[in-house]
């Protein structure tokens, strides 16, 4: 199946936030494991990158691959430390934020480790496509998805102007 022929609906791209797999020092094993998960609930992944924990190239990133997907899933950089910038690079390329995914996935975070309430990721609008920030750790990463995965094709589908249901 060629790209051109992915339902537009259901295109993702997952981006990778870390300096040291960026650098080549480290393997990148979230990336793929969201990718993995995505690929179980019928999502088309039509690209992977990653780019270090730099504002900027965040930005750059989520607006390429916004251009081309209805689901940019970022994971990494959503921390408290001062390298984790994803959170705000995020919201500058977004013009509208869905608070409320992104308090789900803390909330259902908060059931395995207290941790999750320090997670920053949020959750926006670029265009005309869902951007998620996800946790840097792979299991993180999974569970956060998991967490807020049945809402997406909904959102992405809204995004796209199927708004049929919303009619009397």
């Amino acid at each position: 199946m060629t790209s051109s022929s992915i339902p537009e609906a259901f295109r993702a791209s997952v981006l990778t936030v870390s300096d040291s797999c960026a650098r080549g020092e480290r393997n990148d094993l979230s990336g793929p494991a969201v990718v993995k998960a995505l690929q179980q609930h019928h999502f088309a992944i039509i690209e992977t990158r990653v780019v270090p924990d730099e504002h900027a190239a965040i930005m750059k990133a989520i607006v390429e691959l916004s251009r081309r997907a209805r689901l940019v899933v970022t994971t990494g950089g959503t921390g408290i430390s001062t390298r984790d910038v994803t959170p705000e690079a995020t919201r500058t390329v977004c013009g509208r934020m869905l608070d409320g995914i992104s308090e789900r996935m803390r909330r259902e975070g908060e059931k395995k480790t207290p941790f999750a309430v320090l997670s920053r990721g949020v959750c926006g609008i670029c265009a005309a496509s869902v951007v998620l920030n996800l946790p840097g750790s792979p299991t993180g990463a999974v569970e956060s998805l998991e967490a807020v995965i049945d809402v997406l094709p909904h959102a992405i589908q809204i995004l796209a102007g199927k708004t049929e249901h919303m009619t009397n």
